[in-house]
């Protein structure tokens, strides 16, 4: 199930996101840039990979398949990701 009618726009879900994900791997917002990578800059491993993706289904109802976690290795990319599932038109 997409929840494509996400109210907000694309730097306030992003910021959302990285909220979400900055709890999960437990640091602080402004640590995670869009970029740092989550294994090697935040020392996330899999089981937490496997709780962002709950978490993302949890608040946005959007499934990502567990295949696709080899390439969400960072916030940018799990936001493509996301965004993709869910049908957001950026």
């Amino acid at each position: 199930m997409s929840n494509t009618d996400e109210a907000g726009d694309p730097r306030e879900r992003l910021e959302e996101l990285r909220g979400i994900i900055a709890e999960v791997l437990e640091i602080e917002p402004e640590e995670l840039t869009d970029d740092s990578d989550f294994m090697e800059d935040h020392d996330a491993d899999s089981l937490r990979a496997i709780e962002i993706l709950a978490r993302l289904d949890k608040r946005y109802h959007v499934e990502i398949p567990q295949s696709e976690l080899p390439e969400l290795t960072n916030l940018k990319a799990v936001y493509e990701s996301l965004s993709r599932h869910a049908g957001w038109r950026d």
